[in-house]
């Protein structure tokens, strides 16, 4: 199946939105998923677009001192172990390079080990930072530069 990456727009997001629990199973992470961010960061939120609709994607965008930050990344249920992960990791880096990023950063919550090994198979360093997100919240915190170079 074909499967085309390109920037997400409103009704993708409400898509996603609606298509939650095929992303992101029992986790409700649905007030992680900000509009805004497909609003004002529209050429680095991307979507895996199939005919079945949207098998994964990639909401993030560029901060002020260079760094490409993942805010979130998601392939659907039936999508998953196909390498589409890794598609959306590289379209993002290269719209990122394409805004001045010269280095990737991304966040999870450390009790997540899908997600930590899938970032460290991709060249990631992982650190665990102690109240990253609020007193007693620690997160797994990912930092690589760019190039990134999945294959």
């Amino acid at each position: 199946m074909d499967i085309r990456i390109a920037p997400a727009g409103v009704d993708d997001f409400h898509r996603v939105l609606a298509d939650h629990r095929r992303y992101w199973g029992e986790r409700d992470l649905r007030s992680l998923h900000l509009l805004a961010l497909v609003q004002e960061f529209g050429s680095t939120c991307l979507v895996a677009r199939a005919e079945d609709g949207i098998r994964g994607y990639v909401f993030g965008f560029v901060t002020p001192d260079g760094t490409g930050y993942v805010h979130l990344i998601a392939t659907r249920e039936d999508a998953r172990g196909t390498g589409l992960g890794r598609r959306l990791y590289t379209a993002f880096d290269e719209a990122a390079e394409r805004h001045g990023a010269r280095r990737l950063k991304a966040i999870t919550s450390v009790g997540n080990s899908g997600s930590i090994a899938f970032h460290r198979s991709l060249g990631f360093k992982a650190e665990i930072v102690d109240d990253y997100n609020g007193p007693g919240l620690a997160m797994a915190v990912f930092h690589r530069d760019l190039p990134l170079d999945v294959s």
